[in-house]
Order: structure tokens, then C-alpha cells, then sequence
């Protein structure tokens, strides 16, 4: 069965990944905001029995287009809601008020990905971890 989340505000957007494809992350890296203004970045690692570090900032305007221009497209790829089709131990979702994609919904199942497919997921996914750690460095409370 699909999660349920409720629609973002028209404009909004947010791309959370999650290191670990099922139990608990590892790493999660959050990012909130609208695609023509700075957004908010939040990047919570596990640190082992059971404590967590949490650092949080803000994502240059240049930045965020940069990112929408990658993580769109994403939207109609391959998903799986059981198997890290893309092979990453990664999920990474999606939402605006228009779209949600995430590559653990069922909408689109398959078996395998294409090499292509791998690349660009990758390359995303790289992305977003590179992000949080250039402007996620102001310590947050867990």
C-alpha cells in the first residue's frame, strides 16, 4: 500500500534520502524549500548506540536550482517498494505539490535498472550528500 503524505504547498518541494534502504538510516538528509529561493538543509547521522549528530543550514539559491534540475529527473523512474533496485542501500524521495516519486513506491515495479538509469541515480544521490555536507554545519539539537 502507498504511504500517505499530505501535498506540500503549491511551490514547496522537499528531497529527503535516506542511507539504508529498509531499517534504520544511517544517514538521512533532508532538504525543504522553493525551487527559486534558498532552502533549508538538514543532514542526521546515527553514531552507534543509539545517539545521533544533527546538523542543519542553508542552501544557496544557485544551489537549489541546481538540485531541481537534477533530482526532476527522476520523476517516471523505476522504483521498487521491496528491492534496492538501483543497488545503493539509497532511497531518496521526492515531493512537490505536483509530483511524489520515491524509488521504494510500487507504481512502477520492476526487476532491474538499466546501467544509465544506475548512473544518474548516483549521480544524484552523490548530489544531495555533497550539499549536506558544503551547508549542513551548524550543530542542531536531536
Amino acid at each position: 500500500m502507498p504511504r500517505q503524505v499530505a501535498p506540500l504547498p503549491p511551490g514547496e518541494f522537499q528531497v529527503v534520502l535516506a542511507k539504508s534502504f529498509s531499517g534504520t538510516p544511517k544517514l538521512q538528509i533532508e532538504v525543504i524549500g522553493e525551487p527559486n529561493r534558498s532552502a533549508s538543509i538538514r543532514r542526521t547521522e546515527e553514531n552507534g548506540s543509539g545517539s545521533s549528530s544533527e546538523k542543519k543550514g542553508d542552501v544557496p539559491t544557485d544551489d537549489v536550482k541546481e538540485l531541481m534540475s537534477l533530482i526532476i529527473q527522476l520523476r517516471g523512474f523505476p522504483s521498487h517498494p521491496s528491492k534496492d533496485v538501483y543497488g545503493y542501500d539509497t532511497k531518496v524521495n521526492f515531493t512537490t505539490f505536483e509530483i511524489r516519486w520515491s524509488n521504494e513506491d510500487d507504481d512502477s515495479v520492476v526487476e532491474e535498472i538499466a546501467g544509465e538509469q544506475k548512473d544518474d541515480f548516483k549521480r544524484i544521490v552523490d548530489s544531495i550528500e555533497a550539499l549536506s555536507r558544503t551547508f549542513a554545519k551548524q550543530d542542531s539539537a536531536v
